[in-house]
């Protein structure tokens, strides 16, 4: 995959390029101080992964984002954790480093990118989680256990690489799943997707604040290309 680096401070693009190179099925394409400099390659050359720093000079690089049409996927860097939610708002942001990171951290980031990438948990056919399900009641088998639960009690369903969280009123079930899979299991006209990462209960919604829906105290982003069909679902009053 190509890749590059929008950074401005030399010790932060060193490290990344040595991490970078660690990786073989990683192209570094060129390394950048400033959006404006880096903007002319995302144009020519087909890139897939962009490091951006948040912090940088003449624009941010959450605000250069918003400038790119079809941005690649996106691991941001900076040496604050004040943006973290805020750059969830962005469905191509997949990961967010916190500097200074190592080398195991950076891994973690890059396998979220692709299961060929070392380290990452493929899904086989073997290992596919067993769901059955009714109008109103999941069995989810896990750990060679079954679960029922009971639709109305999921609050949100969450990914993560190859991973399903889902989080009820009283339980957390963590599996090998996908959330295409969990869209098609949860037909009720109550779940709907506000992220690239969740699926949320819209009976849990406590408050929806900007870009963010909050549910039992949790922070849940809403991505750009969700909050229009959230707001018509959810059909807000003025």
């Amino acid at each position: 995959m190509n890749c590059i680096i929008i950074e401005d401070e030399v010790p932060a693009q060193e490290i990344l390029r040595t991490y970078i190179e660690k990786i073989p099925e990683l192209e570094l394409k060129g390394v950048f101080n400033s959006p404006i400099k880096a903007n002319s390659i995302l144009k020519q050359e087909q890139i897939d992964v962009m490091f951006l720093d948040i912090n940088l000079p003449a624009i941010s690089g959450l605000d250069f984002l918003k400038t790119i049409q079809y941005p690649p996927r996106v691991i941001m860097t900076t040496a604050y954790t004040d943006y973290a939610v805020e750059s969830f708002e962005f469905d191509t942001i997949i990961d967010y480093l916190v500097k200074p990171f190592s080398f195991e951290r950076f891994l973690k980031s890059i396998n979220k990118l692709s299961p060929q990438l070392p380290n990452a948990t493929s899904i086989t056919e073997n290992e596919t989680i067993d769901v059955t399900t009714d109008n109103d009641t999941i069995f989810i088998n896990v750990d060679k256990t079954l679960h029922k639960v009971n639709l109305a009690d999921v609050i949100h369903v969450q990914s993560d690489r190859n991973y399903v969280t889902v989080t009820t009123k009283n339980s957390k079930y963590t599996f090998i799943d996908t959330l295409k899979n969990w869209k098609e299991y949860l037909v009720q006209d109550y779940f709907i997707q506000i992220h690239k990462s969740f699926i949320v209960n819209i009976h849990c919604i406590e408050k929806i604040t900007g870009n963010l829906v909050y549910i039992n105290q949790e922070k849940i982003p809403v991505g750009r290309s969700y909050r229009e069909q959230l707001f018509n679902k959810i059909k807000p009053i003025n």
